[in-house]
């Protein structure tokens, strides 16, 4: 009938438009990757630590902190990297008010990862600490 024909070409339209935005979001998550210095260095990080974590049998709850803060530090990557280029794109030349958009977003990312060294000690902290107290004794 035409209202399941209508209601199909609805879906197909939704599906055509979700999938083009998946697009664009992946795009400006590669985009971050290639432009951003920082960007590999917490991929780095989070590659050492989730070996790390392996290696020490993490418990699931361990896991689910650890993959938060990774997805929070990542996304503040991609934010911050979203707010530099507007801000470049509306205010080219030096402002005040430039700056402490700028500043303030990338003090989101340094809190994440400030955050992020505190959840590593809790997970990480007994295990290092009596893997060297271990080490120490002999």
């Amino acid at each position: 009938t035409a209202l399941q024909d209508q209601l199909a070409g609805r879906n197909r339209s939704f599906l055509v438009g979700r999938w083009f935005s998946f697009s664009a979001a992946v795009a400006g998550a590669w985009y971050t990757l290639r432009t951003q210095p920082n960007a590999w260095i917490e991929l780095t990080a989070v590659l050492v630590v989730t070996v790390v974590g392996a290696w020490f049998g993490l418990a699931r709850w361990e896991w689910v902190a650890l993959v938060l803060i990774f997805s929070l530090i990542l996304a503040l990557e991609a934010v911050n990297t979203a707010v530099e280029a507007v801000v470049d794109l509306v205010s080219p030349d030096y402002h005040p008010l430039a700056k402490i958009a700028k500043d303030a977003a990338a003090g989101a990312l340094v809190l994440a990862v400030l955050g992020s060294i505190v959840v590593a000690g809790i997970v990480f902290g007994p295990r290092l600490w009596l893997l060297i107290a271990n080490w120490l004794i002999g």
